[in-house]
């Protein structure tokens, strides 16, 4: 029986996951639940699975809960820390989870990991520690999943190129001259996959994919020019690994993220949790394509921020998230989202990778692109 921890247990992914523990009661138990602020949610998750270790990252509107325990992100620490887990599941959106799954990793706990923007601020400073302390990183985003799988194929000497795949959001072929226009509804329908607002509006501007290159990076020790990705409007096929004799291995589903989370929970071990199967004859055809540049800068922006190094990939995905943040509250433009990236990234001398650096580069392009924003319509 592996105990659970869920890091981020109302959101979309954390569902999921509770969903993927209930459908194996034999195998899987949930020991802790925290999230942001979602106390209603969170509360009835405990008494559904009977959970005690609750967490929160802000108090409700309507004060305090006795039924909470841990508090902030030093709460979300030392639940991470508890006795009783074997597993955290780190599924809160954002750099916010970086300390929590760096305490995980330091108490030797297993950690399956949503989040990519915990490797995208620190990933030197997090596959260091989890080195260190002998606790895996076990990738529940479902490129990374799929990647995971495939290089099982081969030793990882032998990897000659990783690539991921992306849908190419609703905005594929969309004509160029209208971005402006734009809508946050518009941006919030993603074609394949039910996911949260954040990650959906990555998708759109596909900045989710240049997070998961610097991600793959860390996560699988490859070179920068090692990691491509392609635009895959199916969502079938959601990596391909080359290795250096040319063949070439790829990992197939259905788009569901139960299926990679069910992979990280109980790694090495499979099981069936009854999800719709894969039918090759009804899916037609599996097309790919290169990403456009002038459709996708986050993309680009993202591979310079690699290409820089130290703290610059800390400051891509920090601005991101004020940015994304702002165009949902209608403060800017869907296009704005890259400029004001850049913007940042432009005004940045990055500093070595160290955990304090990291910390302070965060704060920094916050606080950077928080004073360059409009006032709230």
């Amino acid at each position: 029986m592996r105990r659970v921890l869920v890091l981020g247990s109302t959101g979309s992914i954390g569902k999921q996951t509770l969903e993927v523990i209930q459908r194996l009661p034999e195998r899987l138990q949930v020991v802790g639940l925290a999230t942001y602020r979602d106390s209603e949610t969170l509360l009835a998750q405990a008494q559904a699975f009977g959970v005690q270790a609750l967490g929160l990252l802000e108090p409700p509107s309507n004060g305090t809960l006795a039924a909470v325990r841990y508090w902030g992100v030093e709460g979300l620490c030392a639940l991470a820390q508890r006795d009783d887990v074997d597993v955290v599941v780190v599924a809160l959106g954002g750099a916010i989870a970086l300390k929590p799954t760096l305490a995980a990793l330091q108490a030797g706990k297993t950690v399956a990991l949503a989040t990519k923007e915990v490797l995208v601020a620190a990933g030197e400073v997090v596959m260091a520690t989890a080195r260190q302390c002998n606790a895996p990183i076990l990738p529940i985003d479902s490129e990374h999943s799929g990647a995971f799988q495939a290089m099982h194929a081969g030793a990882p000497r032998q990897v000659a190129r990783l690539i991921v795949t992306a849908s190419g959001g609703p905005f594929r072929t969309r004509p160029l001259h209208t971005f402006d226009a734009i809508t946050v509804e518009e941006a919030l329908k993603h074609p394949n996959w039910n996911m949260g607002a954040k990650i959906t509006i990555d998708s759109a501007t596909m900045m989710n994919k240049g997070l998961e290159v610097i991600e793959a990076q860390h996560l699988f020790g490859l070179r920068l020019e090692q990691v491509e990705v392609l635009i895959h409007p199916q969502s079938i096929v959601h990596a391909l690994v080359e290795f250096v004799d040319g063949s070439v291995v790829a990992q197939m589903s259905l788009p569901d993220m139960r299926l990679p989370i069910e992979y990280a929970l109980l790694y090495p071990d499979r099981a069936d949790i009854q999800l719709p199967r894969l039918r090759l004859e009804q899916v037609g055809q599996l097309t790919f394509e290169a990403p456009d540049p002038a459709r996708y800068p986050c993309l680009e922006l993202a591979y310079a921020a690699a290409r820089t190094g130290g703290t610059m990939p800390t400051v891509l995905n920090a601005a991101n998230e004020v940015a994304v943040r702002a165009f949902l509250k209608r403060q800017i433009r869907f296009t704005d989202i890259p400029r004001l990236v850049e913007q940042a990234m432009a005004a940045h001398t990055p500093q070595p990778a160290t955990l304090e650096n990291a910390l302070q580069a965060d704060a920094w392009a916050r606080a950077f692109l928080q004073a360059r924003l409009p006032s709230p319509a």
